[in-house]
This record gives C-alpha cells, structure tokens and sequence, in this order.
C-alpha cells in the first residue's frame, strides 16, 4: 500500500483513499463481504508511514473509509495518519436502510435502492437524519481529542504517541504484533508528516496546449461567446495528455447544453497523448491526423472525435492500431471515427456514444449499457463481456466472432431488418465523411454485398425491454412511465 501510495503521490495525485475491508456495496456478494480485503488501519499506517519516509506525505491528503461508526473510529483514523474521512453505511442507515443486501434487485424494502415507485413510497428519510448523526460523530470526536490535550484534527494526524494497545488481552489476541502500526511519528517535523498546500503538485496547467493555444485563441473565445463557427491547426505529442478537456469544460461553464455540432473545429497533427479529447462536450471537434495513446475519448459527453493515418503513412490503418487501449471508457454520448484498428477494452462502459473502429484488440464493448458500436474488422477475445446494452454492428469477414464472442448476455443475429441495415449504413457513411476511410467506401460501394459478413451483437434483455416499451407506448404510456414497466416486466 505504501509503494503505490508513494507511486501516486509522484505522479501528482491529490488524495490517496485507504478503503478497508468493512465497507462496500450492498449489492456485494457474501464470499467478498466475508474474504476480500483488510483493516483500513493496516493500509492507513503503512501508508503514512511509508509517504513520511520518502519525503513525500507533506504532498498528498490521506482519506480513509470503509465502516467509520463514531467518533472513536475518527479519532484513531486520524493518529494513524487520515486527514479527510469517508462515511457511507451509517448515513445509509440513519435514513432507514435496514442492510438486507438486496440493493441489485430492485426490492428494497425500505425505499431506499430501488426504482420502484410504490417501494419508493416506504422511504421516510430526512437530511436532517444525517446531519444529526454527523453532529454526534463530531462531538464524540471533540470529546476525544479533549481528553487527549489537542486542539484541532489537524494536530491529531499521525500522532501514534496517543494510541496504545489494551491491557489484560486473551491469548489469541496477546499474540498480535502491533509495533510497526504503532511506530511514534510524533518527533517527526509536523511540516513532513502532514499535508501542506504549498507542496502541493503543481501541474503546469497554464502550459497546456489548452492554455497556451485553444483558450487564448480569439476565434475560439468568438465561437463560445456569439456561435460563430471556428476551425483552428495546432500539433500534438505524446506528452499532451487530456487535450481539449480544459476547452471542453470552459464549453460547458459556458454552455452546460453544449454549442451546435461542429462549433469549434480542432485540427491535430501528430500523436495525440493519453485521454486525448476526454470529456469533450457536445459543439466540440477533435480531428487527429497521426495516432492516438490509451484512454482516447474517455468519458466522451457529447463532442466528435475522429482518427485518421497521416496520407504518407508507411502502414496500412486497417491493419494496424493507430488508438490505444481503453478508448472511449465511459463515453456518455458523441461521436468518434477512427479509421483504423484500436487497442484492447475499446467502449467498455459505453452508455451513449456512436462509435466506429476497424479492428479492435480483446475485451471490446465490456459492459456496454447503450450506444451504438461499429466494428470493421476482426474482434479479440471476449468481446461483449458483461454487455447489457446498446448494439453492436460488427463486420465478421472470417467468421471468428462467434468463437471470440463472450454469449453470457447477449444475442448474435444476422442483419437482415431494414431498419438496423439502414442505421449500419449511415453510421458508415459519417465514418467515411469524417475520415475518408479507404475501408469504409469498399463497404458502402459494394453494401449489398458486405451486409451478409456483418453480425448484430444486441444483449438478450435490451432486446426484450426495448420490445416491452415499444408495447406500452403503443398502449398509450409515456416514455419513462413505459421504461419502469417494462423493467418491472422484465424483472418481476
């Protein structure tokens, strides 16, 4: 725990969280809850402990959580080395949750996990509930510290010279070596042992291509203020991590809707850094001439991306990645072309997003939950793992994908229905329009004849709730009154 707090206490974060075993989800199965993890005091020692040794803790917030229950449980979070404190279980149950660990199937008892509006009508919690229960932690906690001489939390971090193990224990428990929890910080300068703003990691934000070339364009600034359309040129390295994010954010400051498609046009040329163009909002434009690290669009939120392979490219795209693993992790909603093959995990978490890729590497589409994917090559390993939404139109020239192909939750179906052979074919088309993909112009010359070769990935239960609120709709529901039906169709 101390290494890789160390690790990221290096690489600039800003708070480490230390989560024992004792916290989790509802939703958790027995042999986690009962096998899986340890004490948060174990890994909140050795991390403190370790961060003072390599002159690095006066850096990084240390957080802990995981069934903080009073202020007792504070206080000794606190001497080990925590400065912020997580609360969750507790909350929970001040506000009625009676922990019947069924918070995965929609039956709550008490209202408090479930989208069921007459379970819903059992909830009867109150803010105040909560704010009260935090008033007692507090005061058990100031008690504490007066008993103790200190004055603040901030004095009571790392002071292990105030903890000291019980007297008259059993034989089991004489047998437990807690020196090395125990080790006395408390000589130790407070400047290096506890978090100080003024070290905290500077990231240089002023010098991102952000900053220095998208903010301080006057076109751009003209776009977001009045509308107006803008297309600038700038060249992007592999050390240009998170382009166009900073642009994107002030967007949505601005704009939280987002701009018309297409406001503002960024052209790249080069290697686009990781989490190129994440969180890019709707109005936003990325297009990148060259190839792209791991992480590319993630968190996707509405804007455009599209990759293409310089013109004098000494290899051919459609065979090669030009985008590394994890792209598209969690896109929201937008669109991202990529002509070209990309890495591995390619859309896991999708829940909105158009996407068109190559080729991609094992794992793609993993725990999709909507959106619309199209693949025009061959698939790895593992493909739709724990899908449980949105389509996937893959182009299957070999006939591999249904070996590659993880069938615990989905379908594999031929496209043979006008509407989806219709929806692949304008998809294509904006991929071709957006990146002059070679491939995709032989697909759409000769469409006919491809759409045979392409399969149809949908999860079996998508397909049968969008059925079931087709039907309510037709009997006169409304569209979120028909969704919550058909959900309770399909689960009840």
């Amino acid at each position: 725990m101390g290494t890789i707090a160390s690790g990221v206490a290096k690489a600039g974060a800003g708070v480490v969280l230390i989560s024992g075993y004792d916290g989790g989800t509802g939703a958790a199965p027995l042999s986690s809850i009962h096998n899986a993890g340890l004490p948060w005091e174990l890994g909140l020692a050795e991390t403190h402990q370790t961060l003072v040794a390599n002159g690095l803790r006066n850096q990084i917030v240390i957080e802990t959580d995981g069934k903080l229950m009073s202020g007792r449980d504070v206080a000794i979070a606190a001497i080990l080395g925590a400065e912020e404190f997580g609360f969750a279980t507790a909350p929970l149950i001040t506000m009625g949750c009676v922990m019947m660990r069924v918070c995965q199937s929609d039956t709550c008892p008490m209202g408090v996990a479930t989208q069921n509006p007459e379970l819903r009508k059992r909830f009867a919690g109150k803010p105040e509930y909560v704010e009260n229960f935090m008033i007692f932690i507090a005061r058990e906690l100031r008690e504490i510290m007066a008993s103790l001489g200190v004055r603040s939390v901030e004095e009571l971090v790392g002071r292990t010279d105030l903890l000291r193990m019980r007297e008259q224990l059993s034989d089991k428990e004489s047998r437990l070596d807690l020196k090395r929890i125990l080790k006395d910080m408390s000589r130790v300068d407070r400047e290096q042992s506890t978090f100080h703003e003024k070290y905290r990691y500077d990231f240089r934000l002023r010098d991102t291509l952000d900053e220095k070339v998208l903010l301080a364009s006057k076109d751009v600034r003209r776009a977001m203020d009045q509308g107006e359309r803008a297309e600038i040129s700038v060249k992007v390295g592999n050390t240009d991590r998170t382009f166009g994010t900073l642009l994107g954010a002030e967007i949505t400051r601005e704009h939280p809707q987002g701009l018309e498609d297409d406001t503002i046009t960024v052209n790249c040329e080069g290697s686009g850094g990781q989490s190129f163009g994440a969180f890019i909002p709707k109005g936003l434009t990325l297009n990148l001439t060259g190839d792209s690290n791991d992480y590319f669009g993630k968190g996707l939120s509405g804007g455009k991306l599209t990759v293409k392979a310089p013109s004098d490219a000494g290899y051919d795209p459609e065979s090669n990645i030009i985008i590394g693993n994890v792209a598209l992790y969690g896109a929201t909603s937008g669109e991202a072309y990529i002509a070209g093959m990309a890495g591995e995990r390619f859309c896991i978490r999708n829940s909105g997003a158009v996407a068109v890729a190559e080729g991609v590497g094992e794992h793609g589409c993993e725990y999709m939950t909507g959106g619309c994917v199209v693949i025009l090559g061959p698939t790895g390993k593992n493909f739709a793992a724990g899908m449980s939404g949105g389509v996937a139109y893959v182009l299957d020239e070999e006939n591999r994908l249904y070996k590659n192909l993880n069938k615990q939750l989905v379908n594999l179906e031929d496209v043979t229905q006008k509407i989806d052979q219709q929806e692949l074919k304008r998809i294509i088309e904006a991929h071709v329009r957006n990146t002059g993909s070679e491939k995709g112009k032989r697909i759409l010359e000769s469409f006919s004849s491809y759409i045979p070769h392409f399969k149809k990935i949908i999860p079996t239960d998508y397909k049968e709730i969008l059925r079931l609120i087709a039907k309510s709709e037709e009997a006169g529901a409304d569209p979120e009154t028909a969704k919550i039906e058909a959900f309770h169709a399909l689960v009840g």
